[in-house]
């Protein structure tokens, strides 16, 4: 529990390492054992689908296959066990490093993220990126004058944005910028050529694009409302007393207290960037874990598809305990106790 009573006293007394570690060992407290029951959840799920795991792992070959084949494949599988015999499985496997075989790739779970997490965690760092700058100067710009024609603009662009789903607005922007200027609207690369950075880059402008858009919405309504209270502050009015230029009272009074809880909304909030991710990821064929995700979801493979929803939750809950942690750094008024 925060509380802002420093000035008087009753804070705790403690150095902010040790507080920012208290918050961060209580919140892995919590957050691990909920990833790990969010997972068994995935399993006992895929006990209610309805459908054969079986004829999704054999395909084709499933019709010629024999009732003994069959039978003696669904044994080595393990197919027949319990839900819970199967997570407890799975569960020990990656405990010691090792979150089984994905059935659909062929390949080891852990290869199949590795190959595929960096290019979902550059879309969503550079749509983070661009969507923090973007919302502190639309923000900045439409608080310093409320009701303005630049406030007004800046509003409807991010109810805009707000009302209309990411992967609508995907396709919107394929139709626009792809179809429209020649923009290059899915993969990473074109032609089956190799990846290359200037390649990549040219691929990245849509998806990144129409992510930042989804995120603008919160960022700059939070920040917009910051921003209006920090320029009412007694510190502002004080500066401006003091003939500082407006850049300078932005930058020393303003700013500074309005992302401090900018940054803790970006945090809450990652929830969201990792679905409207996953989503732009298939809109524009991403070779991100969007891909995977799906292909684990409809063949039925539970092992990739569990270890992508607790790497999923990891994040979140990672980032909402960094946020908070940072929140606890940089402003001296609040306390974790």
């Amino acid at each position: 529990m925060r509380t802002h009573d420093v000035a008087l006293g009753l804070a705790p007394r403690r150095s902010r390492a040790r507080e920012v570690l208290s918050l961060l060992g209580r919140r892995a407290l919590v957050g691990v054992p909920a990833t790990a029951g969010i997972t068994a959840a995935v399993f006992w799920l895929a006990s209610l689908a309805p459908f054969n795991p079986l004829a999704q792992y054999l395909g084709t070959q499933y019709e010629h296959s024999t009732p003994e084949q069959r039978a003696a494949l669904t044994e080595q599988l393990g197919l027949d066990d319990a839900w819970y015999a199967i997570w407890g499985r799975w569960m020990t496997g990656v405990m010691r490093g090792e979150a089984g075989t994905s059935r659909v790739f062929g390949q080891p779970v852990t290869q199949v993220i590795s190959e595929r997490l960096p290019y979902t965690a550059l879309l969503v760092g550079l749509g983070l990126l661009v969507a923090m700058v973007l919302s502190v100067l639309l923000a900045v710009c439409a608080a310093r004058r409320p009701g303005s024609p630049l406030d007004t603009v800046a509003l409807s662009l991010v109810h805009l944005a707000q009302a209309i789903p990411p992967f609508v607005l995907g396709l919107v922007a394929i139709a626009i910028f792809a179809i429209g200027l020649g923009l290059p609207a899915g993969g990473s690369t074109s032609g089956g050529l190799d990846p290359t950075p200037a390649g990549i880059a040219l691929h990245l402008v849509l998806p990144v694009g129409v992510l930042a858009m989804t995120l603008l919405p919160w960022l700059v309504l939070n920040l917009r409302a910051s921003v209006l209270e920090a320029l009412e502050s007694d510190a502002v009015l004080a500066a401006r007393g003091r003939g500082l230029s407006e850049f300078t009272v932005l930058r020393t009074q303003v700013l500074p207290v309005a992302l401090l809880p900018f940054i803790t909304v970006v945090g809450s909030r990652l929830g969201e960037l990792v679905t409207g991710a996953l989503l732009i990821e298939a809109v524009f064929s991403w070779p991100g874990l969007a891909s995977a995700t799906v292909s684990s979801a409809i063949a039925g493979d539970f092992p990739l598809l569990a270890a992508v929803t607790a790497l999923s939750c990891a994040v979140v809950f990672a980032g909402s305990a960094l946020a908070d942690a940072s929140y606890l750094v940089l402003d001296p008024r609040v306390n974790d106790v």
